[in-house]
């Protein structure tokens, strides 16, 4: 009887240990998706990433107790997670979606169309940030996308905060350079349009 006692407690714990940590993750679920698909651009794979960070918690639910920033913790290995499968091989392709994109946006207080335009120029800004050196890269969607702070990105990172901020400020001067570029561009192409309609007008007229 003591046998069965002390076995039907310890389930109790473990089912109980099980839904904390649930909890845990479901409570960092948007910050672990955002980190995930801001790396393997796939909504599928980013949610794969994500259920595997959730089943390597719970192998290491021991460590629960000595973590002292539960978000930090889970966000280094989804990191891992997702830097090891853009390593080996890309499963499904990279995704340009606004759907998609905008899962990875704030919400709160934006317009569909407001929420489809900011899509839309997220998609520019990771178009920039895939044609970073990959050091700059890794730290930039750490502090832009999932909002780390340096100290938070070099313990995600494994390594010093002066690198942190060496890096950052390469990749935003970088990025400065490749978006205004586009920008450029961009104005380029609408001055462009809007000749060839005066032209196309013009034409109409004098017939």
């Amino acid at each position: 009887m003591d046998f069965e006692d002390t076995a039907a407690a310890s389930a109790v714990r473990q089912q109980a240990e099980e839904a904390s940590l649930a909890a845990l993750v479901d409570q960092y679920a948007g910050a672990l998706y955002r980190v995930a698909f801001s790396v393997l651009r796939n909504p599928a794979d980013a949610e794969d990433a994500v259920q595997e960070a959730f089943m390597r918690v719970l192998r290491h639910s021991g460590q629960l107790g000595e973590v002292r920033d539960h978000r930090v913790w889970l966000i280094r290995i989804v990191w891992n997670i997702v830097l090891d499968r853009k390593r080996r091989a890309k499963t499904r392709p990279e995704t340009d979606d606004v759907a998609d994109l905008a899962r990875v946006l704030p919400s709160t207080g934006l317009s569909a169309e407001q929420m489809a335009s900011a899509a839309q120029h997220h998609a520019q800004v990771l178009a920039c940030v895939e044609q970073l050196p990959a050091k700059e890269r890794e730290v930039l969607m750490l502090s832009a996308f999932d909002e780390l702070s340096s100290v938070e990105i070099s313990t995600v990172l494994g390594i010093t905060e002066s690198s942190v901020r060496s890096r950052l400020f390469r990749a935003r001067n970088l990025m400065a350079g490749m978006l205004n570029h586009a920008r450029g561009k961009a104005r380029e192409l609408e001055s462009s349009s809007r000749t060839a309609e005066t032209a196309a007008a013009a034409e109409e007229e004098t017939r």
